[in-house]
């Protein structure tokens, strides 16, 4: 039942007296009755409004149920109204269906507990849920977990009791998705543990956020290092790689990755990791971001290591190889323009390596190469290498600190300490090395631009011992030529155009011919004639040396016993031998070959051989003379007084012929000093039993007074140019006319 408003009777009761108040005014004679009427009327009605008053106020403090069911029941939210005496309990049906219960058949003071979350009816649990802002609580259903969080109003207060509105948030979902959270986050946390990754992110590059993988990667105390202290737990060889990747920004994001040697805070050895990374750009809304994985690969490292040997290592020197060299050097000349850095490269080459490996051995050889490969080793700079580029090739990549002076200095202590491996096995034997160096970046467009350049120096020295030379731009001309040159002449000895000519040698006292000197002459399909002196140091750097003293050999054996079968007079062939030749450990049976082939008898073969390079490593040299003497082949030193000028090698050396140097020759007959040279070499000589010829006789003054001297022999312009083989026939036939006539006409 529903009541008005008592105001709304009072209106009524005012209006009622006003109506009567008008009617006695009108009825004099009934007044008195009518108000008395009135009066009573008025106090029954009073009396009935009292009443109405107090029922109205009793329901005005209460809430109808079906008002409440009509209202909220069908909202979609949690809602209770309660008084905390508990005689009021009204629950929404959202709430009654989540807890589950019958709505004609529950416990609604059970149920609203069970709701709150409040395990009994205790004060100050009511209190706190009451005066909390939101309070969360939980309860099981038949579908699971409930959890909600309960904000409570006063509706109305009471001396006696206070009705309160409940309403709920359902938090379930949320729960569920943070606890889904959590657990991808426990997941991928585990997973990042179990595969041993840590992560390193950093918004400014100067300080690395580490996960706590990367924590224990490193051995750090807290989640945060700085990019300096991570740098110097970096090898030094790998820091310039770590420098550049921070400083590196990709703009497309992409991935790079880099392998070093990390030794953490507490450890005292490096583990091998491998860094993958990327640089993303900041934008109006957010920060640049740099960072990346951390994983050890030490073990993969290890593993690889037979593979890398293989494809980077060096079998005999244990360093690095060419392939390794390349690779190295490439990502060095990017840094450098990267981080406007710069490297020295240095390339050496062992001096006469071939000498060791004939006289001592290739087992020894590799002894040698192997500790110059140690040596180039001690003088490594961080992030530089060292590596043997070919046999007695290497190479050394050096950090530039702003000291021109270095790669020269590197050089010199690496020839001081290779020095010094002569001894025991090696000590008659003199080791050095030469240098060539260039600069990265500036001395090319590239490593291999650089590496080039360095070598353009080294061949620039032309073959000479202990240099060091710096690149010029000069030399790339000049090296071209060289090159060109070198494969010219590779051509031309397939292509047959080297010949012999030959230079005949006279007896001074019967002025017949006693022998030749067989000189290389190169000439080509236009009949240019080019003399050794142009392509014989490009034959000896590049090694086709080898390939013409061999055609020198067989050649000069072969037409000496062609004139001998043609009926021309027994004569001796000389032939020159370089030191590569002259060095190599086959040389007897190269000439006994050479010998056999062409069935000459070897004392109708002479060697020649200058005094620098027989006395450049003596003991060697008179080994190698004895093993041609035991043949029966004669040798000559050449260009005698022009070396090292000392006679007491004629007491060592087992020669059968000294010559005379031309430049005492070519003004004897004025220069006295020349004169009295001449003859005291010739007396020595004879006294050793050792025979003498003089070269660059032009004139017969010159021949008169060396005859006088008792010189044996003589060689010179005044006797005939080098000429060719059929020249040569022409020449015997006039000299034996010639020396007919002085035989019959001696005076």
């Amino acid at each position: 039942m529903k009541f008005g408003n008592p105001l709304a009777a009072a209106l009524v009761i005012t209006a009622a007296t006003v109506l009567i108040v008008s009617y006695a005014l009108r009825q004099p004679d009934s007044a008195l009755l009518v108000i008395i009427v009135y009066i009573a009327t008025i106090i029954f009605l009073s009396i009935i409004v009292y009443f109405i008053s107090k029922i109205y106020s009793k329901h005005k403090s209460s809430v109808d149920p079906e008002d409440f069911i009509e209202i909220c029941e069908d909202l979609n939210t949690e809602i209770a109204i309660w008084s905390d005496d508990f005689s009021l309990i009204i629950m929404n049906k959202k709430l009654r269906d989540l807890i589950g219960i019958d709505y004609e058949k529950y416990d609604k003071k059970e149920a609203l507990f069970t709701a709150f979350g409040l395990k009994k009816e205790n004060g100050e649990d009511i209190q706190q849920f009451i005066k909390s802002p939101s309070y969360e609580s939980s309860f099981k259903n038949p579908n699971g977990t409930v959890s909600i969080a309960w904000s409570t109003s006063l509706v109305k207060k009471r001396k006696k009791r206070s009705v309160f509105l409940s309403t709920g948030f359902n938090l379930t979902e949320l729960k569920k998705m943070k606890n889904n959270l959590a657990s991808a986050n426990d997941f991928f946390k585990s997973s990042m543990e179990l595969a041993e990754i840590g992560l390193l992110m950093s918004s400014d590059k100067k300080k690395f956020v580490a996960s706590p993988e990367a924590v224990k990667m490193l051995g750090i105390k807290n989640s945060t290092i700085d990019v300096s202290v991570l740098r110097s737990m970096i090898h030094p060889n790998d820091r310039i790689h770590f420098e550049r990747a921070v400083k590196y920004v990709d703009a497309s994001g992409s991935v790079n990755s880099i392998e070093m040697q990390i030794k953490n805070s507490g450890g005292s050895s490096y583990r091998w990791y491998n860094f993958r990374y990327k640089s993303i750009k900041g934008t109006a809304n957010t920060a640049p971001l740099f960072g990346g994985a951390l994983i050890d690969v030490t073990q993969e490292h290890e593993k690889d290591i037979l593979i890398e040997r293989l494809a980077y290592i060096d079998e005999v020197t244990e360093i690095a190889n060419r392939n390794k060299l390349m690779a190295t050097g490439q990502e060095l000349y990017d840094t450098c323009n990267v981080l406007s850095h710069s490297y020295w490269i240095i390339v050496l080459d062992i001096d006469r390596f071939h000498i060791v490996n004939d006289t001592c051995g290739y087992e020894n050889g590799n002894y040698i190469l192997k500790n110059f490969a140690h040596i180039l080793y001690k003088f490594v700079t961080p992030g530089g290498i060292a590596a043997r580029i070919s046999g007695d090739n290497f190479a050394l990549i050096l950090k530039d600190y702003g000291d021109d002076d270095l790669p020269s200095r590197t050089a010199r202590s690496i020839q001081e300490e290779f020095a010094k491996l002569a001894v025991d096995d090696f000590e008659a034997i003199t080791l050095s090395c030469s240098a060539g160096f260039s600069k990265m970046p500036s001395d090319g467009n590239s490593f291999l631009d650089v590496m080039e350049h360095a070598e353009f120096a080294l061949k620039s020295a032309n073959g000479s011992q202990s240099t060091i030379i710096g690149y010029e731009p000069s030399m790339h001309d000049s090296i071209i030529g060289r090159n060109e040159l070198e494969k010219a002449l590779a051509l031309a000895i397939d292509n047959n155009e080297l010949q012999l000519f030959y230079q005949p040698k006279i007896d001074l006292r019967t002025g017949k011919i006693m022998g030749v000197e067989a000189l290389i002459r190169w000439i080509k399909p236009d009949g240019t004639v080019i003399k050794p002196d142009s392509f014989v140091p490009v034959a000896e750097s590049s090694h086709l040396i080898g390939k013409i003293s061999e055609f020198v050999l067989n050649e000069g054996c072969r037409q000496n016993k062609l004139w001998q079968k043609m009926g021309y007079p027994n004569i001796v062939m000389s032939i020159n031998f370089t030191s590569t030749d002259f060095y190599q450990a086959d040389l007897k049976e190269k000439v006994l070959e050479a010998l056999a082939k062409s069935k000459l008898d070897a004392k109708w073969l002479e060697v020649e051989l200058t005094e620098t390079l027989a006395l450049s490593d003596i003991d060697f040299a008179v080994s190698q003379m004895n093993k041609l003497r035991e043949l029966g082949v004669k040798l000559a030193m050449d260009d005698f007084g022009t070396g090292y000028s000392s006679l007491s090698y004629l007491q060592i050396l087992p020669i059968t012929l000294l010559k005379l140097d031309r430049s005492f020759i070519t003004d004897i007959q004025h220069d006295n000093i020349a004169f009295e040279i001449v003859s005291a070499v010739i007396r020595i000589a004879k006294s050793k039993k050792i025979e003498t010829i003089a070269e660059g006789i032009e004139n017969k003054e010159q021949e008169e007074i060396l005859r006088q001297a008792q010189c044996d022999y003589g060689q010179g312009y005044l006797y005939g140019k080098p000429m060719p083989a059929e020249k040569m026939n022409e020449f015997f036939e006039e000299n034996a006319k010639i020396t007919a006539n002085i035989s019959d006409n001696p005076n």
